[in-house]
């Protein structure tokens, strides 16, 4: 079966790289998949993360004028599916322009689309009546759109909620990048985050929540590795809180496995899979209950917490309930790891070949 898979580019450390990185390469991988990936100006070069050497990459240039741009985007794909005339066809892109897709192919059997954020991405709350409304109306041609894939794919339950108008809408789970054979003693004093410094990822939110902590236990440190915002770190002395900023690690597992308990304070998500992760290394999480991916993937009081959204007392109060609770971390440390298992790649690559299967005929 031949499996086309179309985005903007492979080479970012975001999670959408991730995972495709995982399953593109899983199928690659097997003798039932001929995998291709198609990207925007040479979208494929340098990536950050590991892609089996298996697939092929193809680049289309795109460029100009908004109009000249939608212009060579359309006839690009054209030639790129006429040529290698895929089984499946995956969209793997956010923005709008990928809701058009089985229009510019003009069929929708075998195409599907993969929504790896919220709408809550284009939102602000301090967003102004304009761009509410080009907002709104963004959303509208999307939902309307949506209905022409064969299946328009989600990460949680939560997210469905979000296209409420959708028959051909299911839930498929990100899967994890990696499931290591040790896992962190949780003995380091170090709390851990990871993901874009950003207003949608909420490290400021976090940082106040820190400012408690450090009041109270000043020999733990807090690791931030992302992409810098610097509009979110600049103003603050970081030193002084004992917070500590790193790039984007491809390495990110050894992180987690020397760190004692992960935090994640995002306003909103597509699914989380910092958290999965961090299970995955037996690290318990602490993280807001946002919409949406945290409540389908944290067992409130069993592997970790879910705190109030932006609740900043309730966050620090619970990061510190764990390093004064030892035997709590160890606790939760073991039944996250366990959870982490539904996401393991080979479980989640079987929901998809049923999918594959299934609206290929």
């Amino acid at each position: 079966m031949k499996v086309l898979y179309i985005t903007n580019g492979i080479n970012k450390a975001g999670g959408l790289e991730r995972v495709l990185s995982v399953k593109a390469s899983l199928l690659a991988e097997s003798s039932d998949y001929e995998v291709f990936i198609l990207v925007l100006n040479n979208g494929d070069r340098n990536c950050f993360y590991k892609f089996s050497e298996k697939i092929k990459t193809v680049s289309i240039p795109v460029g100009g004028n908004p109009i000249q741009y939608l212009q060579s985007y359309r006839k690009e794909i054209m030639d790129v599916v006429k040529q290698i005339n895929p089984d499946i066809i995956s969209v793997c892109d956010d923005g709008l322009k990928a809701f058009f897709v089985p229009q510019i192919l003009k069929y929708r059997k075998g195409i599907i689309y993969e929504r790896h954020v919220s709408k809550l991405i284009d939102a602000n709350s301090q967003d102004n009546l304009m761009k509410k409304i080009v907002n709104a109306m963004k959303w509208w041609i999307m939902e309307k759109k949506a209905k022409d894939f064969s299946r328009f794919i989600v990460l949680t339950e939560g997210n469905k909620k979000e296209w409420k108008s959708l028959k051909n809408i299911q839930v498929i789970a990100n899967p994890l990048s990696f499931y290591p054979d040790r896992v962190s003693d949780l003995k380091s004093k170090k709390v851990i985050c990871v993901g874009k410094i950003s207003y949608q990822k909420g490290q400021d939110l976090l940082l106040e929540a820190w400012k408690i902590v450090n009041r109270n236990f000043p020999d733990w440190t807090l690791e931030l590795y992302g992409k810098e915002d610097i509009n979110y770190l600049r103003d603050i002395d970081l030193e002084r809180i004992n917070v500590r900023y790193f790039t984007p690690d491809p390495n990110i597992e050894e992180k987690y496995l020397n760190s004692s308990i992960y935090v994640m304070p995002s306003r909103y998500e597509g699914f989380g899979m910092v958290l999965t992760e961090a299970m995955a290394c037996g690290v318990p999480c602490v993280s807001f209950d946002c919409n949406y991916g945290p409540a389908d993937i944290i067992e409130n009081n069993i592997d970790g917490y879910l705190v109030e959204k932006e609740n900043i007392s309730d966050l620090a109060d619970k990061i510190m309930y764990l390093i004064r609770n030892e035997n709590i971390r160890l606790e939760f440390g073991e039944k996250a790891r366990e959870s982490a298992k539904k996401y393991l790649p080979i479980n989640i690559i079987k929901e998809w070949q049923i999918l594959f299967n299934t609206i290929a005929g």
